[in-house]
């Protein structure tokens, strides 16, 4: 045998040892060791016995913006909330959906819960709200903080997303 043959058996030889000579034993049946593990209560904070921020009630905050004060009127405003779901739907349908939870709340029964010119100072002025006002903070958690962007609409146009608010029940 040559050098290389040789060299190719001790090479081998190592290989057989270092893999062999460890023995398991087998056990019939089935087991898992589990350590014990202790676990502490916390105690019970008052925000886990909270209401989502999305579903609390409040009628009398106006939130922080331009809009102080605003007078709704008994009936609804049909070409006005045919233009609001127009901008709506153009604007705000990337993050809210009518009927169902999305990226943020949805819009309805949104006037059941909030007061209208808390409505129109989120529309207009979101990154305010959010830095301000508490409940605009408690959406932004319980919504994985993701913000409102800023449309930039006017009030015109956000009174009408408001009166197409008015719509959604």
């Amino acid at each position: 045998m040559g050098r290389i043959g040789k060299s190719f058996m001790v090479l081998f030889t190592l290989l057989v040892f270092s893999c062999g000579g460890k023995e398991e034993k087998k056990q019939d049946g089935f087991s898992i060791e589990r350590k014990k593990t202790t676990t502490e209560k916390k105690a019970e904070t008052p925000a886990t016995n909270q209401v989502k921020a999305s579903e609390r009630i409040d009628l009398t905050s106006k939130g922080v913006g331009p809009i102080d004060s605003i007078t709704l009127d008994a009936e609804i405003d049909q070409a006005m909330a045919t233009q609001g779901e127009e901008v709506f739907n153009q604007m705000c349908m990337a993050c809210h959906r009518v009927g169902k939870k999305f990226i943020g709340p949805a819009p309805n029964g949104i006037l059941d819960r909030r007061t209208p010119e808390w409505v129109m100072n989120m529309i207009l002025n979101p990154e305010v709200m959010v830095k301000e006002d508490p409940l605009a903070k408690d959406l932004l958690v319980e919504f994985n903080g993701s913000p409102m962007a800023n449309q930039s609409l006017s009030e015109d146009q956000a009174r009408a997303i408001l009166e197409y608010f008015r719509t959604l029940k």
